[in-house]
């Protein structure tokens, strides 16, 4: 039923509102419960395009998300996931625990400068971690760094990433960055960003 003032002030009944009350009574629109989450890829040609993506996770933690950022790739720091840093109070940053970046596959790592055993199970923590966060639905948003060069290299399996990345929640945002990136992934990508040198 609707209400409308007549010209002497009192209510008279079934007529249409006025418009400006017609809009405040239209049905509300309703949110889905959980946005959907993009598998978006930053490549390029050469390493460098992790420094734009990490200032948008850290934009995302800082306005409440939940973010893991894993460096899969650079060492230098013997980090791990026990060493890991947290930033804005809701951005978790790992890096391998291995005691350099790492450029080559693991079975062609000069001897002596670190064991290529040690070398792959650094990497495969920071994925097994990052895996188990994603499947869990702990997450907002998970930046994989360099994640198709650790597959290149051999420290990651492919089936293993595609499989994983493919059972992701619906609400969770992927962002993968470097060179490298396999096809097939590139395939699942909702959203693929390619930097260039000009």
């Amino acid at each position: 039923m609707t209400v409308r003032l007549a010209h002497s002030g009192h209510p008279q009944r079934n007529e249409a509102p006025p418009v400006s009350l017609r809009l405040l009574q239209s049905p509300r629109l309703h949110l889905a419960p959980q946005p959907e989450g993009l598998l978006q890829i930053h490549t390029a040609l050469h390493r460098g395009s992790f420094s734009g993506v990490l200032s948008q996770a850290m934009r995302a933690a800082g306005l409440g998300s939940r973010v893991l950022v894993c460096q899969l790739l650079k060492g230098g720091v013997d980090q791990g996931v026990g060493g890991s840093q947290v930033l804005c109070g809701r951005l978790e940053w790992l890096r391998p625990a291995t005691p350099l970046c790492l450029e080559t596959a693991a079975a062609d790592l000069p001897a002596g400068v670190a064991d290529a055993t040690d070398v792959r199970q650094a990497v495969q923590e920071i994925w097994t971690y990052s895996r188990e966060q994603l499947l869990k639905g702990r997450l907002d948003q998970l930046v994989l760094d360099e994640l198709g060069l650790a597959i290149q290299l051999g420290y990651l399996a492919l089936d293993e990433v595609l499989e994983t990345l493919g059972g992701r929640p619906s609400h969770l945002d992927v962002i993968v960055t470097g060179p490298a990136i396999p096809a097939a992934l590139m395939a699942m990508a909702d959203q693929v960003t390619e930097l260039r040198r000009v």
